[in-house]
């Protein structure tokens, strides 16, 4: 049954660190990754959510095709936390076609083509010859680098909707495991830092001079990063004391705006109840809520209206992103691995980086941290376009 959806396994990597030790280190020390912006050519005054080590991280031999940035992150990630044993242990038992993956994307693998337009022939223009856009810019080159990293034959795809990207493979995997197409799937989703994104949101006039602060009076703007994350999901009849499950998931597309959420949070409020529905849960269940929490004035803003109309102020809520920065299309599972930990470990991060909390937003938002025993965590993701996406995992019963 889907209701025994368990995280039998998941890891990230991101600017806090590689892992669930460092990242879980940093969230409870209070120690942020973001940094001035250092990265390339970009030349921007912000601050920005840097993985460490990935230049020296090239993609292993027999898999050099698929080397760029985008690539090394995941393969980072899927070579911490025993992530690739626990993966290759589900092979034994269901085959490698039976191993879906299911991955989310934004940028995929844009910064290696920014790289190659550099490069071009100054006579012809020409690409260079060892530009191999398949393997590294193509939106398919994520799931079909993880494919073949883990050995996996199964059904692959690449979800690409902006900021609920690595959000919605949960609700894919759940619909292809029910549907009786893959007995188990690895989801996830790797965005890394290029010019592009880091160009393209100074342009919008969205980048926070300093580290970003979410929900604070004086925010004013997004902390770009990069990150990688992976769970592996599989139907468990008899999961262990201590597991994550995934309980629910909520979508939906408001198609307000390319950019801007609809004022009254509409598509917010469509996929958080979505989730709780499917779950069969009530607001009140929810000990927790991951908040998208980006940063700008009218994202925070927006969420906490929809978010209100829901759970009132009862409910604790916070964005982690003053963490990581916001990994855009990674972001979804950076924040779904932190609200297991969060369900592992007890305990309610806070909302780092906020000094004065906005008089105009009405949720409970956590100023500090806190240890408690929770069993159940809502997390949205909510992007570009009006694409929507909330989450709730919670400790099997």
């Amino acid at each position: 049954m889907t209701s025994s959806l368990i995280l039998t396994a998941y890891t990230t990597v991101n600017a806090c660190g590689s892992g669930l030790n460092e990242t879980l280190q940093a969230l409870r020390s209070g120690r942020s990754g973001l940094r001035s912006c250092d990265f390339g050519e970009a030349e921007l005054d912000t601050y920005i959510g840097r993985v460490a080590g990935v230049e020296d991280a090239p993609v292993g031999s027999d898999l050099t095709d698929f080397d760029c940035r985008n690539n090394r992150l995941a393969q980072m990630a899927l070579q911490a936390d025993g992530f690739s044993e626990a993966v290759a242990g589900v092979v034994e038992r269901y085959g490698s076609e039976r191993i879906a993956v299911v991955m989310g994307s934004s940028t995929s693998g844009v910064g290696e083509a920014e790289i190659a337009y550099r490069n071009r022939s100054p006579d012809s223009g020409a690409l260079p010859e060892s530009f191999r856009f398949d393997k590294t810019h193509d939106f398919y080159s994520l799931p079909y680098f993880v494919s073949a990293y883990l050995n996996l034959d199964g059904p692959n795809t690449t979800v690409s909707a902006a900021c609920a990207s690595s959000s919605k493979v949960f609700a894919d995997a759940w619909q292809w495991i029910a549907a009786g197409i893959c007995d188990a799937a690895v989801v996830g989703g790797v965005d890394s830092l290029c010019l592009l994104t880091l160009r393209g949101f100074n342009s919008l006039e969205l980048l926070a001079k300093g580290p970003c602060r979410p929900n604070d009076v004086a925010r004013s703007g997004l902390s770009i990063g990069e990150a990688a994350g992976f769970a592996l999901l599989e139907r468990v009849q008899m999961p262990p004391p201590g597991s994550v499950a995934l309980l629910g998931y909520g979508e939906s597309s408001d198609a307000y705006h390319m950019s801007a959420p609809h004022p009254e949070g509409k598509g917010a409020l469509l996929a958080m109840r979505a989730a709780l529905a499917q779950a069969g849960l009530e607001p009140g269940d929810i000990d927790y809520i991951n908040l998208h929490g980006t940063g700008s004035r009218a994202n925070d803003t927006v969420e906490d209206r929809a978010v209100y109309e829901i759970f009132g102020s009862g409910v604790p809520t916070s964005s982690t992103k003053g963490w990581t920065g916001h990994a855009l299309g990674a972001a979804g599972i950076v924040e779904a691995v932190i609200s297991c930990l969060c369900l592992r470990e007890g305990f309610i991060p806070a909302n780092l980086n906020l000094e004065t909390l906005d008089p105009e937003l009405n949720c409970a938002v956590q100023q500090v941290s806190v240890d408690r025993p929770i069993k159940r965590v809502l997390s949205n993701s909510f992007g570009f376009g009006g694409s929507n996406c909330s989450i709730i995992l919670g400790t099997a019963s």
